[in-house]
């Protein structure tokens, strides 16, 4: 976990987690249940180990939920710079470089969370996506 050098993080939060199970994820992308339906792909620069997570939804089809690597949408429609508070803002926008890539190929949706008005938008427990 990273916590040194990290004002940001309160070790003690995490405590309960520092003698649980831990899977190394050292590659491009992890196949969480080996199945192709939930897949972890490294994007690195928010944080050291930064990730977006690929959903393959059977009546949905794939999303890409973004996590940190972008805030808003016009970062991505002005091709703006990560911010500045970013763990490495070169690496960020190397991954966002990485994921547009990817999202072009698959012609995959990314759902930003901190968009409020696309979240505003989605369906509330207890409706759901499938």
């Amino acid at each position: 976990m990273w916590t040194e050098n990290n004002p940001r993080v309160n070790p003690a939060f995490y405590s309960s987690l520092t003698h649980s199970k831990v899977v190394v994820v050292d590659k491009d992308e992890y196949d969480v249940f080996g199945d192709g339906s939930v897949i972890m792909k490294a994007a690195p620069g928010h944080t050291p180990a930064h990730q977006v997570l690929v959903l393959k939804l059977a009546k949905t089809g794939p999303v890409m939920l973004s996590g940190d690597l972008y805030h808003y949408p016009e970062e991505r429609t002005f091709k703006r710079r990560p911010p500045d508070n970013e763990f490495n803002v070169e690496q960020s926008a190397a991954s966002r470089r990485v994921i547009e890539e990817y999202l072009a190929k698959t012609k995959m949706p990314l759902w930003i969370e901190h968009d409020y008005e696309f979240i505003a938008k989605l369906k509330k427990s207890p409706a759901f996506y499938d």
